[in-house]
């Protein structure tokens, strides 16, 4: 099958890598088209519009950035929508509200195509090295087809049912990630202020049960004051807000989602917002500093 990818940030550009190197047949596309340019070099057609890359394959990928920027790309509520979509499987790769989802795939099912939601958990570098882990929702055959084309981009894919039933799962995935990595960067002021010796808190906390590759990359980066992203200030924000608006519409309580979303509010407040995530220490500094 011939594949499509639309969307090459942070995290669309290595997976579409990943995908061209282990010898899939791919159209990208993206809207600054310099960003293309490292595709084209390992293997894939740059195609010049969204629309293109569409006429060309057989499944989309789409790695954007929120709801409006699908919609624009697919054309959503034109008359070009069903031309992008009718015969294809789409394939929602990015983070958005499962009533958003929904109400997608009911569109591209209306419009002749299919519809597959494959949210990742990962970060930048776990992109870069193919391992990411996929929730894979959607009707049978259109997910089995689907599938096999994320091994290059995925060390596991776990299958989750009909959608939004990935995009949920990716929620509360994301709602660990949110509050372990704030409680890192607490853990780390209060370690800093106290007077210790980080580098050993680090070896301390590497040694025991809690440790995990997420701790280790984000205690590096906290112990270096290395802020270059991977899972963006304003990114994270973005995900808390879709979290707690899941848990409202279900009467759900969400007390330490609650206090990591205003502290990445106050980060973003603060300047941080194209900053990592493990930034999030600079507002619980700024809450010490002025207490």
């Amino acid at each position: 099958m011939k594949a499509g990818f639309l969307g090459l940030g942070v995290m669309g550009t290595p997976m579409a890598l990943n995908l061209a190197r282990a010898g899939t047949p791919l159209v990208v596309w993206n809207r600054t088209p310099a960003k293309a340019a490292v595709l084209a070099a390992a293997g894939a057609e740059v195609a010049d519009s969204a629309a293109e890359v569409c006429g060309r394959v057989d499944v989309v990928f789409l790695m954007l950035a929120d709801g409006a920027a699908v919609d624009a790309v697919l054309g959503r509520g034109t008359n070009e929508f069903a031309a992008n979509v009718a015969g294809r499987i789409v394939v929602h790769m990015g983070t958005t509200s499962p009533e958003y989802s929904r109400a997608l795939g009911a569109d591209v099912s209306a419009a002749g195509g299919r519809y597959v939601e494959a949210p990742v958990s990962g970060s930048r570098k776990p992109a870069e090295a193919g391992q990411l882990v996929a929730m894979l929702a959607g009707e049978p055959s259109a997910v089995a087809a689907v599938r096999p084309l994320l091994r290059p981009m995925c060390h596991q894919v776990v299958e989750c049912g009909p959608a939004p039933g990935a995009l949920l799962m990716k929620l509360a995935v994301n709602l660990y990630l949110i509050t372990m990595v704030t409680g890192l960067a607490e853990a780390v002021h209060f370690a800093e202020r106290q007077g210790l010796d980080l580098a050993r808190f680090v070896e301390v906390l590497d040694a025991g049960p809690m440790a995990s590759s997420v701790s280790r990359i984000k205690a590096a980066k906290l112990l270096a004051g290395d802020f270059t992203v991977q899972a963006s200030i304003a990114d994270v924000l973005k995900n808390n807000q879709l979290i707690a608006e899941a848990a409202r519409s279900a009467r759900l309580a969400s007390p330490l989602l609650d206090v990591c979303h205003a502290l990445y509010g106050e980060t973003l407040d603060l300047g941080h917002g194209a900053e990592d995530m493990a930034a999030v220490v600079r507002a619980i500094e700024q809450r010490t500093d002025a207490a």
